[in-house]
């Protein structure tokens, strides 16, 4: 009778594994790509689109292409001609920065590694003296990029190329997350002043395109400053930049404050929690994480805003390209030039979304007290 009742315990243990077609890549296929008919049939078209499709855009960007050349007349192949790549790259790069001079924003560029990991991943090595150079990065880059403490002083005015699209960009992310918190809690504060600020401020930024917010930083602006005073153009832009992506942060942000249950709230005057405590400790944390497809959606449609500098006579990396297609010795190379500018923003713009989501699924595995 025991064997029995032991018998009968081990078989309610024994698990049966899952069939092999319902997990790994296998059950991935089949899910995604073949759980219906009207998936079959789209992925059946898909892949007919794309074997037609990339066999011809391989051979034609790398097969038959050509690299060298001193002008479009030196490329005699079907292919692509990459050899303008050869001939423009450090200006694509640096734009019309003086070329003895463009070992700075390399340099400038890698210092960025160490300043910025830190606070995008978890217990990175010497992160709290790396956090520490973050904070002073700003002023090294600056020294770096426009001159002084025994370097040349640069122009703004030469600066180009993506080394402009990363400078507006990052300045405009790094700068209008915290603003567009603030301005998220103050259009949400008791206090009517500070509420109809917050709210007129980012009504009317939000109602502007910012082209015209860049025409405004660099014919209106100037009028209105002392006569003494003078702002560089390529901080007016970072200004206009920052100010529109920080009223539609605040946006995104108010919205994962309203997402937060009112016990959180309550719980947090439980605890006899200061206002500012309370936001520090229950609130903004979980309010960030709701809100953090949103806010990276604004980072990335901020990054490819900046090829709007080229309206105020900025050159980024786009308009160095259109720049380069109107020279007789590369015009016609267009299709080229554009696919090698849109590489650039893709790469930037897939690795911010890939951070995002693996931003997201960490924080997921870990309760609020620990984000």
């Amino acid at each position: 009778m025991g064997s029995a009742k032991t018998n009968i315990r081990n078989s309610k243990t024994i698990r049966k594994t899952p069939p092999i077609a319902s997990t790994g890549s296998i059950g991935w296929i089949r899910k995604n790509l073949f759980s219906s008919i009207p998936n079959t049939i789209l992925t059946v078209i898909s892949v007919y689109f794309l074997a037609t499709i990339i066999p011809v855009a391989f051979d034609w960007a790398f097969i038959s292409s050509q690299a060298s050349g001193e002008n479009r007349f030196s490329c005699s192949s079907s292919g692509a001609c990459w050899a303008w790549i050869d001939q423009r790259w450090g200006q694509f790069l640096f734009g019309f920065y003086p070329e003895s001079e463009r070992w700075r924003p390399a340099v400038a560029f890698i210092l960025l590694i160490p300043a910025i990991l830190p606070w995008l991943i978890e217990d990175f090595f010497w992160q709290r003296y790396l956090r520490v150079f973050s904070i002073a990065y700003p002023v090294v880059a600056t020294i770096l990029l426009v001159g002084g403490a025994g370097l040349p002083e640069i122009p703004t005015d030469k600066f180009g190329g993506f080394m402009l699209n990363l400078i507006v960009g990052l300045s405009g992310i790094v700068l209008s997350l915290p603003i567009g918190v603030m301005l998220a809690l103050g259009r949400r504060s008791k206090l009517p002043l500070i509420r109809y600020l917050c709210i007129g401020f980012i009504e009317t930024v939000r109602g502007l395109p910012l082209i015209a917010l860049l025409f405004v930083s660099n014919i209106l602006l100037p009028i209105f400053l002392p006569t003494d005073v003078t702002l560089d153009s390529v901080v007016r832009v970072i200004i206009m930049v920052t100010a529109f992506a920080a009223a539609y942060i605040a946006e995104v942000i108010r919205g994962g404050l309203q997402a937060i249950p009112s016990g959180q709230y309550e719980a947090a005057q439980a605890m006899g929690l200061t206002y500012f405590n309370s936001m520090r400790l229950v609130i903004l944390p979980q309010a960030l994480r709701i809100s953090i497809p949103g806010i990276v959606n604004t980072f990335i449609g901020l990054f490819k805003d900046t090829t709007l500098v080229i309206v105020i006579g900025l050159f980024d990396i786009l308009g160095i390209a259109n720049a380069m297609v109107s020279n007789p010795d590369w015009m016609g190379l267009s299709t080229e030039t554009y696919v090698f500018v849109a590489l650039f923003f893709f790469v930037v713009c897939f690795s911010m979304s890939r951070y995002s989501l693996w931003l997201e699924r960490r924080l997921e595995k870990k309760g609020p007290h620990e984000w």
